[in-house]
């Protein structure tokens, strides 16, 4: 039975690093050095729904896989551990214990801990590997607005899914 348990959540991961690529992939608005997408869509989404380590795994996998298939692989790095640590990190937060509900405050700490995560991540890493501290400076504003509209959309994907399918909890890993 935990066999069974254990390749269902395999699975799970899997496609649910897949919809961080396509949520990565089909909404591109072009910047400076890269693009914005809804990949915190489905990160927050997943980390609200999932638990940490599958927030972890997919969306550092599906960000990195996102940043090959594009052409930005060198992002590839820097994007699995920005966005994994973004999903673990949200996910911890929120994770739940029983039937409690998660407070507001928890749910307000996590999107500040989103936002952080990637703008101050992005900033650090690309201005230390990729390019210079006013390139990477330029592009707070845009990953600020990306994480905080996709924190708040993942929130509302998530609560409407335990809604309409509660067993979908028993999946958190």
């Amino acid at each position: 039975m935990q066999q069974n348990r254990n390749a269902l959540k395999v699975a799970m991961v899997a496609v649910l690093t897949a919809v961080v690529v396509v949520f990565t992939l089909v909404v591109r608005i072009p910047t400076a050095k890269g693009y914005l997408n809804l990949c915190d869509v489905a990160i927050c989404f997943i980390a609200f729904t999932f638990g940490p380590w599958s927030a972890f795994i997919a969306a550092g996998l599906g960000t990195a896989l996102a940043d090959l298939i594009s052409g930005y692989a060198q992002w590839a790095p820097i994007s699995f551990v920005v966005h994994g640590v973004e999903g673990l990190l949200i996910a911890l937060i929120v994770r739940q214990k029983g039937n409690e509900a998660v407070s507001f405050a928890r749910k307000l700490l996590a999107g500040l801990v989103c936002i952080a995560t990637v703008s101050l991540g992005y900033f650090a890493l690309s201005a230390l590997f990729i390019s210079t501290v006013s390139v990477a400076a330029a592009e707070i504003p845009g990953n600020i607005a990306q994480s905080g509209v996709g924190f708040v959309l993942g929130l509302g994907v998530s609560s409407a899914v335990k809604k309409a399918y509660p067993p979908v909890r028993s999946l958190a890993w």
